[in-house]
């Protein structure tokens, strides 16, 4: 009896062990702040799992709501904001230089993503997801023609009137008004901005749009509404929920974006983090966090395939966002700017 014991003993230890070898990460912890819906959770748990690394995501709605975070005192290790945020980030000294002697994914890149204006080296932020905003419509409610030919202007046509959503989010849609009258995104002048108020005033009044956010992706994808501003990776994601949406581009130009991920000041697990950075950009787990997402890949080779005939996005068009659009710009930080949108913004959907 005694022996036997002795083994069962022995058995709920080692049993015991390996579920500390599994569970307990050997290898500490990477504190991530993300925006939602931003990362599939098979890469993560796949990541933990190879490196023993435990990831902590938090996740914020906004790159002003995560910048008041940032303010606050709150640590992270990964920061994932967005070009104008980044520069701002830069100018604050809220992100550090990179050691780029410990970054092999540098070398995967898309030249679409690399040296962009906020960081024309990469000095501060490795490329996590790129795109630009479009329309999407479904072509058997609206004329191909109507949108474009009318481009951003398609909003303040009558005969959709009641079908449309206009993305809340004030410098995206204070872009299509400027794109559409012929300014720069990003706009100084009060008039300038005030002139692109008048124009959006003009679309509550005689357009009711819905004023919505992520919810406005599942309402386009099943037919609550027949067109919207949209970004492209959520864009590909209608596209491959309903055949009978399109996506569009403006000539008159658009926001051609990029996400980073970027190394906080203070960081307190800067080898993980640069481990995760190598990781999710490499070909596997960048295929399947886009495939999940629906964003374009930072990854060149990834970019190449995932478009090749039967694979995830063959034929999606809205997937691999437009370049050389001499008038497609990136955003720039400006606060006073940013100040002035944000009063009319509200004035606007107070309509």
């Amino acid at each position: 009896m005694n022996k036997f014991f002795n083994i069962l003993i022995s058995l709920c230890i080692c049993f015991s062990l390996t579920g500390c070898f599994n569970n307990n990460f050997e290898n500490g912890e990477l504190n991530i702040f993300i925006p939602g819906e931003y990362i599939s959770e098979e890469v993560v748990e796949q990541f933990e799992y190879e490196t023993g690394i435990k990831v902590n995501l938090t996740v914020f709605e906004s790159n002003e709501s995560m910048y008041t975070k940032l303010l606050s005192g709150t640590k992270f290790d990964i920061v994932i904001p967005s070009d104008y945020m980044i520069e701002r980030l830069i100018d604050e000294k809220i992100i550090q230089k990179l050691d780029k002697s410990k970054l092999t994914c540098l070398d995967y890149l898309y030249d679409g993503v690399r040296n962009m204006d906020y960081d024309p080296n990469n000095d501060y932020s490795v490329p996590y997801f790129w795109g630009n905003v479009g329309i999407v419509y479904d072509s058997t409610l609206v004329d191909e023609n109507d949108v474009e030919s009318q481009g951003w202007n398609v909003l303040a046509n009558p005969k959709y009137k009641g079908m449309i959503y206009m993305y809340d989010s004030i410098r995206d849609i204070f872009m299509i008004g400027e794109k559409q009258l012929g300014y720069s995104m990003n706009a100084e002048s009060e008039e300038e901005l005030y002139d692109v108020f008048d124009w959006l005033c003009n679309i509550a009044d005689t357009m009711k749009p819905a004023y919505a956010a992520d919810e406005c992706i599942d309402g386009l994808a099943y037919g609550e509404k027949a067109m919207g501003i949209m970004y492209s990776g959520d864009a590909a994601y209608i596209l491959s929920e309903n055949e009978d949406m399109r996506y569009f581009a403006p000539e008159s130009g658009t926001n051609y974006w990029v996400d980073a991920m970027c190394l906080q000041v203070g960081a307190k697990n800067v080898d993980n983090a640069y481990t995760f950075m190598n990781y999710i950009t490499d070909y596997d787990a960048a295929y399947d966090n886009s495939s999940y997402v629906g964003y374009a890949s930072v990854n060149a080779e990834v970019l190449r395939d995932i478009v090749l005939p039967d694979c995830d996005f063959d034929g999606n068009e809205a997937y691999i966002p437009r370049e050389k659009n001499a008038n497609d710009e990136s955003f720039h930080n400006n606060e006073e700017t940013l100040r002035i949108m944000s009063e009319l913004w509200v004035k606007v959907k107070n309509k």
